[in-house]
């Protein structure tokens, strides 16, 4: 992939608008039922969220809600109940980037004049097609229903409870289910439905407790000093796996110096609350909890395996063994990442996605794999140019899933057999113009200290023209741009708008730069990065010098955009090589680790006072920063965030507007009163990006098409 950066493009059949681009359907949440008889999922058009359902028998999609409105309010954490009738959801919240709620109060990003709320939906699912009306069950969230149907969530920090009367309504009055000191979360019922396990959260130790009756005291199992999460039950009910880590206690880690994050996995005898280790990490870097989201950790499968992710030869895998404890045996060998892992209805086998396939291209997308625990080597599903992910695995060895491809926005498909799926057609597609898409190319360069740094390469047929060009860092940073559509909903929006960046003259180049994942866990977790160094940076760089060499790029008129960590690392571009980046947008980046650090350590003030690793770390921090070189700051910059941002605090943009004006240093600002950090409101996104559209094409010179 490496070499002279002269590369072909795909020629769009028209241009699109960027409304029409951004009007694709983003789909989410798929789950299938206990008895994987059906399966529902969340579709999201033009900001209107509505849950969809299916039959695994005949596969035809029906609507479940009727929502009509770009209300910015979430529809998540789809749950079905044991038989499959009914079915919970959760309406409104932050459920992506799950940070705490600011005073409580959920996101308002409509400018609602009435409060908005998080609220537990019940919803009737009829093999008619026509279903019934949802209706609110409670306010709360993290819904746990049992098989004697009984709901569980948490509300204020506590678990509470309300049955279930026939249909869809709330039979008794809610109540705290009982009383505990710690902030409780996670809900999970025994299969049976007479025992309640969740985690107490205490600040530098959590729990895994244990509810039975309210004469009954609270079991806690195995009380430490350490953080135990993640409770999974046995299939009989009679025991629990969870997940313990250590805990660090009050004093600070010095950040510029890598340090293991082992795990261990823990059983418990619920009747006696005898508690065993069954199996521990290694006490190295590569034995550390692996950072992927969106992955469950454990898997109590029906052979009596524990199935678990790990990291130890450098790759997120798939491990079991024995509940009785033993060596773990790798169940997904390679060189590729594992993501989305589910159970099959007998907890037999389990599906995954990986970013794995038949050629080098596959490293930046998606395809299905199933794999068993019994030393069969994993048969994949899926394979080609598409991307596969979020398996839901139903009866008959069929499996839900959601697939995208380069041009094709993401939809819910099912595989019956190899080589044979079929598309779930709810009409969204109509009209999209995804024959304007271009397809990206896959292409790598070097940085200065040898890393191989992979990007997409967006761009049109070459007109012989000379084109300004634009890099494109995505945030996280522990996420990695595709070869198409992104399953999560921030990154789709940045493969649309650079999608259009495309059509509107731009060669654009997605920097997958180093933190992120897909490349294995040395990749993610480099030397020197972030706050301890901005090692990173180098990559970005690296990625407009590749630029400068592509034939029909005008190395004069190169730009950068992103979000988030993309936001900072745009911030850093600008500030220390405006002679390369000629403009920019960040969206709500950090400007300065120093206060950000401070807050998330939340450390007394003798410990900055007092520690020389710690005034070490503060001054690297603060050179790692945008705020350190902003006098070299010269080109001009878009900031864009909403004020109600709980991930990067709204006072980043503020210090940063503030010393970009001191310096008369030209910058525009675009602010989303009540707007959270992935923005909530598709109107919200359109305008967002119509305004980083119009910025780059106006500083760069770019044609501009129609809005």
């Amino acid at each position: 992939m490496a070499g002279v950066p002269v590369l072909g493009a795909t020629t769009p059949t028209s241009t699109p608008t960027l409304d029409q681009v951004l009007g694709y359907p983003f789909v989410s949440e798929l789950v299938a039922s206990e008895k994987g008889d059906r399966f529902a999922w969340v579709e999201d058009v033009r900001g209107v969220r509505n849950i969809w359902w299916a039959l695994a028998t005949d596969s035809k999609p029906r609507p479940l809600t009727h929502y009509t409105s770009d209300d910015g309010q979430e529809l998540t954490q789809l749950t079905f109940s044991s038989d499959g009738q009914t079915l919970l959801y959760v309406r409104g919240g932050d459920h992506d980037a799950n940070w705490p709620s600011q005073g409580n109060l959920a996101p308002n990003p409509d400018n609602s004049t009435s409060e908005a709320k998080v609220a537990i939906w019940s919803v009737l699912v009829a093999v008619a097609d026509a279903a019934s009306e949802p209706v609110q069950l409670v306010e709360g969230d993290s819904p746990a229903l049992s098989s004697k149907g009984q709901l569980a969530y948490v509300k204020d920090g506590q678990i509470w409870a309300v049955a279930l009367g026939r249909g869809t309504s709330a039979a008794g009055n809610a109540q705290r289910l009982f009383f505990d000191r710690g902030k409780d979360d996670t809900p999970v019922w025994s299969p049976d439905g007479t025992r309640l396990a969740f985690v107490s959260e205490r600040d530098d130790h959590s729990f895994v407790g244990v509810y039975t009756t309210p004469a009954q005291p609270l079991l806690y199992l195995t009380p430490s000093t350490n953080f135990d999460y993640e409770p999974v039950w046995s299939p009989d009910g009679a025991s629990l796996v969870f997940l313990r880590q250590p805990s660090h206690g009050d004093a600070p880690e010095n950040f510029l110096v890598q340090r293991p994050d082992p795990f261990a996995i823990w059983t418990a005898d619920v009747a006696t609350g005898k508690c065993r280790q069954v199996w521990s990490s290694p006490d190295t870097l590569a034995g550390s909890l692996p950072n992927i989201a969106g992955n469950e950790p454990l898997f109590w499968m029906a052979d009596n395996k524990l199935v678990f992710l790990a990291e130890t030869d450098n790759w997120p895998h798939l491990y079991a063994v024995d509940t009785v404890g033993g060596d773990a045996r790798l169940l997904t060998p390679g060189h590729f990442m594992v993501e989305n892992v589910v159970a099959t209805p007998d907890h037999r086998k389990l599906v995954y996605s990986a970013n794995a396939g038949e050629t080098a291209d596959d490293e930046d997308r998606r395809h299905l794999f199933r794999v068993g625990t019994d030393g069969h080597a994993p048969e994949a599903l899926t394979s080609g140019d598409s991307l596969e992910w979020s398996p839901a695995a139903l009866a008959e060895d069929k499996v839900a899933y959601i697939a995208a491809g380069a041009q094709r926005p993401a939809v819910v498909d099912i595989w019956t057999q190899p080589g044979s799926s079929q598309m779930l057609d709810t009409g969204s597609l109509k009209d999209y113009p995804s024959s304007a898409l271009v397809v990206p190319k896959l292409v790598s360069f070097k940085s200065p200290d040898g890393f191989t740094i992979q990007g997409q390469l967006f761009r049109q047929a070459d007109t012989g023209a000379q084109q300004p060009a634009v890099i494109f860092v995505h945030g996280g940073p522990p996420r990695q741009m595709l070869l198409g559509w992104h399953y999560r909903d921030y990154y789709s929006n940045a493969y649309a708008v650079n999608q259009y960046l495309a059509s509107q003259g731009f060669t654009v180049l997605s920097v997958n730069y180093r933190l992120g994942i897909g490349y294995g866990r040395a990749f993610q977790h480099p030397d020197h990065a972030g706050p301890a160094g901005a090692s990173e940076y180098q990559d970005v760089l690296a990625g407009a010098r590749y630029l400068q060499q592509v034939k029909g790029v005008d190395a004069h008129r190169i730009g950068i955009w992103g979000g988030s960590y993309g936001g900072y690392l745009t911030g850093l571009a600008l500030a220390r090589n405006s002679d390369v980046f000629k403009a920019g947008v960040d969206l709500h980046g950090i400007a300065n680790w120093v206060p950000d650090l401070e807050k998330s350590q939340a450390l007394p003030q003798h410990w900055w006072e007092v520690s020389a690793d710690w005034k070490e770390a503060v001054a690297t921090a603060f050179a790692a920063s945008p705020d350190a070189d902003i006098a070299k700051w010269k080109s001009p910059v878009l900031l864009i965030q909403g004020d109600d941002d709980r991930n990067v605090l709204f006072d980043q943009t503020v210090e940063l507007a503030h010393r970009l004006e001191q310096q008369h240093t030209p910058f525009e600002e675009l602010v989303l009163p009540n707007e959270i950090h992935g923005f909530l409101r598709w109107s919200n996104w359109l305008h967002a990006d119509e305004a980083t559209v119009e910025f780059l094409s106006r500083e760069l010179g770019a044609q501009t098409g129609g809005r």
